[in-house]
């Protein structure tokens, strides 16, 4: 266990080591998200995602031979590792778009424009939730927070970062992310937070479609199906974009809706299996 109190033995080195190399050629790097979260809650991390102050060419002159640029709207990295079996993504800090810097007005925030270069705790701040907003140098390992994750961590809370009314509506995809944590991490959801997914839930149908099915199939995926539906009805989200399951819910018989719950556990348990095999 490290000074930081995270068990520093579950880093991949391929990205620890990266970091050391962006920091070598004068560069902030710090590995960002929910392998810091994981980290912090026990879990062991699937992802291991850098951000850094490097912009995108500089990646690529910093890793010559395993780096790849993608992206048209926002440009990031990809470094292949083993044949390029793994792949760790590398993204330059960005700034939240500033008032007025979007297309639309007071009564339709939906985010259009995400891609400006800032700095780390500006990136920070631009995340989601506070428990993904944390950053972690392994090189020194210190842990950032710019935004209160860490004690949310320690609390078992989910929160916005800023007002959750104004976060939810530039991006209504966010309340099925909040479920999806909340579920998976056994997270309870901070007051104001629970409030604005029920106040913003009928925003989701203006969500561009592939981005909700793809929360949706990551929340029936998951091994929270049932907790996730039951969320989402809570909050309005079922009745925003799967109207027709909302309305049977409400309809059905008993027995249509046992079958129903039935089946969401039966999806969770073999989800669950799946995971640790």
């Amino acid at each position: 266990m490290s000074p930081s109190g995270l068990d520093t033995r579950l880093l991949d080195q391929d990205a620890v080591r990266a970091i050391v190399r962006l920091q070598s050629f004068g560069h902030e790097a710090y590995l960002v998200g929910g392998c810091v979260r994981d980290l912090l809650l026990g879990h062991r991390p699937k992802d291991f995602d850098i951000a850094t102050s490097a912009r995108p060419p500089a990646v690529k002159r910093t890793f010559p031979r395993n780096s790849r640029i993608i992206g048209r709207r926002f440009k990031l990295a990809h470094l292949h590792f083993d044949g390029n079996r793994k792949i760790l993504e590398v993204s330059t800090f960005r700034r939240p778009p500033e008032q007025g810097e979007d297309d639309g007005d007071d009564e339709d925030l939906l985010i259009t424009r995400d891609n400006e270069f800032g700095t780390a705790e500006q990136d920070a701040v631009r995340r989601d939730f506070t428990i993904n907003a944390l950053f972690l140098d392994p090189n020194r390992d210190e842990l950032i927070d710019h935004v209160g994750g860490l004690d949310d961590i320690e609390r078992g809370m989910l929160r916005t970062i800023g007002d959750p009314f104004v976060r939810f509506r530039e991006d209504p995809v966010r309340i099925l992310r909040a479920i999806k944590f909340a579920g998976r991490l056994g997270l309870s959801i901070e007051e104001r937070t629970a409030t604005a997914m029920r106040d913003v839930a009928p925003d989701l149908v203006r969500a561009a479609p592939p981005r909700v099915l793809e929360e949706i199939l990551r929340l029936l995926r998951g091994g929270h199906a049932f907790d996730a539906i039951e969320r989402m009805r809570d909050c309005g989200a079922l009745r925003a974009i799967l109207p027709v399951v909302d309305g049977f819910l409400d309809s059905a018989s008993r027995d249509d809706r046992l079958m129903f719950w039935r089946t969401l556990e039966a999806l969770d348990g073999r989800a669950r299996r799946a995971a640790r095999n």
